[in-house]
């Protein structure tokens, strides 16, 4: 099992496409207020309505809360600036990959708790970056992929 953990999301079908990808591959999703949106929102359930029922979902009032919750989680940041890309990591069961808002990624005080955990995508010079769905996507089936697929047919 991976968690995803979405630091301040900002658009709620960006969230419910991840909700529907953590529902599908069995990883826990945790929110870090504050959220751009209401989880009530329309959008966010039917972006993963038929799953919803299948997700392990866990707020918290922000990403210390969360560290302190898991003292001894492996925390890999996704960000832009990352020096190494997300396939050179090797992943283990209950790593924490953590993504930052749509508009600003993650703050720098977040990104200097382990800056050798900072990972990026792979993208065309020139490119900002690729829609937050996506890119949790990519890297939580590189993870799973890595592990075997545990518990996926």
């Amino acid at each position: 099992m991976l968690h995803i953990v979405l630091v301040e999301p900002e658009i709620p079908s960006n969230t419910g496409n991840i909700s529907r990808t953590c529902s599908v591959t069995g990883a826990v999703l945790h929110l870090v207020r504050p959220l751009g949106f209401s989880t009530d929102d329309r959008q966010l359930k039917r972006a993963g309505l038929d799953y919803w029922n299948m997700l392990d979902i866990r707020y918290h009032d922000s990403i210390v809360e969360l560290w302190d919750k898991h003292p001894d989680g492996r925390f890999f940041y996704i960000e832009t600036t990352g020096q190494k890309w997300y396939s050179q990591v090797s992943y283990q069961p209950n790593d924490f990959l953590v993504f930052g808002k749509e508009t600003k990624g993650l703050a720098p005080e977040v990104l200097a708790r382990t800056p050798e955990n900072i990972v990026r995508i792979p993208i065309r010079e020139g490119a900002r970056s690729l829609n937050l769905s996506n890119a949790v996507a990519i890297v939580a089936f590189e993870a799973y992929r890595q592990l075997g697929f545990p518990g996926m047919v």
